[in-house]
């Protein structure tokens, strides 16, 4: 058996509501819930003001024969869990699709980014 307690990327699995999907490539994700951005004045920093941003989940997928690229676009209110390399668990729950979802047709690959207020790793 091959040791992993070392492995800290590559693999990684996508599922959306328990499908597993292809992941072509690049996946990111963000637990962020703020974004914060300082404030000046022409005296000088003043401090900094805080706003809500949504996490999110995203990644290239591959466009298998059977797959509806257009259901990807109707996804709301889905749970969203991608399986890391190093073991991590990242999941956003009661997430929907933003963008808009657009073929490659050379490589049959996707770009999808889910939203969510709840995208927590463990």
């Amino acid at each position: 058996m091959a040791d992993t307690t070392r492995r800290l990327a590559g693999v990684c699995y996508l599922t959306v509501d328990g499908t597993t999907y292809m992941l072509s490539a690049d996946l990111a994700y963000s637990p962020s819930t703020v974004r914060r951005e300082t404030i000046t004045g022409m005296d000088g920093i003043h401090g900094y003001k805080e706003t809500p941003v949504a996490g999110y989940i995203s990644g290239t997928l591959r466009d298998a024969g059977s797959l509806s690229v257009a259901a990807f676009n109707a996804m709301t209110n889905v749970t969203v869990v991608a399986e890391l390399a190093n073991g991590k668990v990242v999941s956003a729950r009661n997430a929907w699709t933003v963008d808009v979802q657009e073929v490659k047709a050379a490589e049959g690959t996707f770009d999808v980014k889910f939203e969510s207020a709840q995208v927590e790793e463990a």
